[in-house]
Order: structure tokens, then sequence, then C-alpha cells
């Protein structure tokens, strides 16, 4: 079997090794029995017990601190190759389950799941999505696309069982059995990665550039970091992703509290309403892979920016009992935040080139990080200010609209 039939088999692992760190988003589940857990346990009560929202900063510094070990391990790739990498981040992230499973205050599952987790996301995401784009040149987006919707669909796949382990166990329990599970098939998957030798190209291939205001503008060079750093193009790509990723991770955050103060959910029905946001996120990605390999990259994030100006505006006018405008705002959202986590891996590799993309991808990464920390705390604060999420959706608008503006820059720029 040569490697442009193996490459298939890196594309079906790294997508099993993503489901599985993609665990870090079913957060929302363990949140909750988690505060509950750490009240009892140190015998705090009424307003002093700790809540759901106290630990919001857990999941915020998991988010944020992604971008350090996806450029540090972007570098180790070149000298220890994937396979070690990911291994390496898959261990990580299962001590950092363990370490919850364990943990009796707020300061040590922000130490496991925030800092532990968080970084070992970072290790292992960038290094699967960047290697296997590097596999397919002729399916950039598509695949890009796969790699990243592994890593949402884990958002729906795991909460199922997580609940079923806290239901006949407890949240602890959970925590500790995902993270030997997690470790395990993790493990026995990198045995199936492959480094993507520098230039490859598959069977039956032609590398063609293509124009940038069609489908995006090939390099036929390939940028180091610094290099990368000292275009203009960079920039605004960075920038650009901070306001795609802005409304999704605002919207993601908040799925549940939005279903049920604005629409006056029940929480079984806030929930149904959350796995539907995260089957569009997850759809959303392999669609806006498939529809940039056809049009081009900053076509379709143009698409996706607009699209999401009507989604948010959707969710502007629900109010009480609207839940088919809620439903249509999020699903729009949801397509549109998954589109541009499905673009930017090929995006980023047909700009600045394959061989430095682990640790370019890791770089650019820091707009994903930006929004993921700064969007739920921005939402919550509006709705607790001003008792509805009204202003926060404005806020995402703006970014979406300053988004659009700066994809005819880059055409500009690329012209």
């Amino acid at each position: 079997m040569n490697l442009t039939q193996r490459r298939w088999l890196v594309l079906v692992a790294s997508c099993l090794i993503n489901l599985c760190i993609g665990a870090l988003y079913a957060w929302s589940v363990f949140a909750s029995p988690m505060a509950a857990h750490i009240s009892e346990v140190q015998g705090l009560t009424g307003d002093g017990a700790v809540t759901a929202s106290n630990l919001a900063i857990v999941f915020s510094i998991a988010n944020a601190i992604g971008p350090i070990t996806m450029i540090g391990g972007g570098k180790l790739v070149r000298t220890i190759g994937p396979r070690m990498v990911i291994m390496l981040g898959g261990i990580w992230f299962g001590i950092g389950m363990l370490i919850c499973g364990f943990a009796t205050s707020v300061p040590v599952l922000i130490f496991g799941f925030g800092i532990c987790c968080g970084l070992a996301v970072g290790l292992t995401y960038g290094c699967t999505v960047s290697n296997t784009v590097k596999f397919f040149p002729d399916k950039r987006g598509l695949v890009g696309g796969i790699a990243t919707a592994s890593y949402g669909l884990s958002s729906v796949l795991v909460p199922l069982i997580a609940n079923a382990i806290i239901s006949k166990m407890d949240v602890t329990m959970a925590f500790k059995i995902l993270g030997i599970a997690i470790v395990v098939v993790v493990v026995i998957a990198s045995f199936f990665i492959l480094p993507c030798p520098d230039g490859f190209v598959p069977d039956g291939y032609t590398p063609v550039s293509r124009d940038g205001g069609s489908a995006g503008k090939a390099t036929s060079k390939d940028y180091t970091w610094s290099e990368m750093l000292k275009t203009k193009e960079f920039y605004v790509m960075i920038v650009l992703m901070c306001c795609g990723a802005f409304m999704g991770m605002m919207i993601i955050s908040q799925a549940s509290p939005i279903a049920q103060n604005q629409v006056l959910m029940t929480p079984q029905a806030a929930a149904v309403v959350v796995s539907v946001l995260a089957l569009f996120n997850t759809g959303g990605r392999i669609l806006g892979g498939f529809i940039s390999d056809l049009i081009g990259q900053i076509n379709t994030l143009t698409i996706l920016l607009l699209c999401s100006l009507a989604g948010l505006f959707m969710l502007i006018i629900t109010g009480d009992g609207n839940v088919a405008t809620l439903y249509a705002g999020i699903c729009i959202i949801g397509i549109c935040f998954g589109g541009f986590m499905g673009i930017y891996p090929g995006f980023t590799n047909e700009k600045f080139g394959a061989k430095y993309s682990s640790i370019n991808f890791g770089i650019m990464f820091i707009g994903f990080a930006f929004s993921g920390f700064f969007a739920p705390i921005m939402i919550g604060k509006i709705f607790t200010a001003t008792g509805t999420y009204t202003m926060a959706y404005i806020v995402a608008m703006g970014l979406s609209v300053l988004g659009i503006i700066l994809t005819f820059v880059y055409r500009r720029m690329n012209r």
C-alpha cells in the first residue's frame, strides 16, 4: 500500500483521535455536577456554594491556552514526528481528566481540565489536522473539514456517555473512566499516523495554481513562522478568524441559558438545542470545507459571514415561545462557525505552504483562542448587566461585518 492509499488510514486515525480529545467540549455536562461535588466536599451551602457559573473560568482557560502547545508541538513534530507528539498529547489529556476525577477544589479543576487538558488538546489537535491536510493537497478543504468535524462531533457523543456514567456512578468516576479510555484509544490510533513527506503529491494529482479571487491563491513557497509574521495577509487572516469564531464561541458557551431565558424552555428542551447546535457545527465543518474546494476559501468565508448576520438577527427577534426563530438562528450560526473551523487549516496551508503548517496553523489559531476566551465572558457580563443577550448579538454582528470587509481586503492583497 503506497502513501496515496495509506493517507486514508491516517485520516481515519486522526478523526478517531480528534473525537477523543474533543471531550473538552463536553464541559457543560461536567460543570453542574462537579460544582455540586466540590460544594459537598467543602461543606459549602446557600450563597457560598460553588455553581456552574463559578466554573466557567475552567472552560475559558482550556480554550485560551491551546495555541501554546499547538505552536510548540509544531516545532516538536519536525524532531520526533507526529505519532509521538499525538501519543504524548493523548496521555497528557488523560492525566488531566484523571486529576479532575480527584479534584475537591476549583484550583485543582482549573489545573486538571483548564491547563492540562487545554494544553494537551492544542498539542494533539494541531498535529492531527495539519499533518492530515498535508496528505490531501487535492482535497484540502474537504479533508480539513472532516478532520475538524470529528473534533466537533465529540460534543454530541461524549455528553451521552458522560451522562450515562454520571447517572449510574458520579461525576468523578466519569472523569476517571473517560480519561483512561481516551488514553487507550489515542495511543492505539496513533500507531496508524504517518508523517507526511515534504512536497508530497498524491498519485494522479497535478498541483494547480488557483486565482486568488476564486479559489484562493496556491503558494509556491513554504513560509517559516517568522516569514509568515512578516506578511500583511497573516494579520488579515488571523483577525478574520477571530471574527468568524467569536459568534460561534459566544453561542456555544450559552446555548442552554439562551434557550431557557429567551424562549423560556425547560432545561431538558434546552439540552436538545445544545445537541442541535453541536450537530450543525459538525456538519458545517464538512460542508464549508467541501464548498471551499469548489469556489475557494475566501469566497466561502464571505458567504459564511453573511449567513451569520442572518443567524444573529434571528436570535435578536427571538422572544417568549419563538422556538422556530431560535432554532433557525442556532442552526445557521452552528453551520457558519463550523465552516470557519473546517476551512482554516487548509486556508493556512494553501497560503503559507505545507512544510511548516503545524507551527503556522498554531499561530493562526491564536485568533480562535482570543474569541474562545473573551466571547463567553462578554455574553455573560452583558446578560448580567442588561437582562438580555441583544447587545451581545449586535457586537457579534459588528464583528461579522468587519470580517466581510477583511475578505475583500484579502482579495485586494492577492489580486
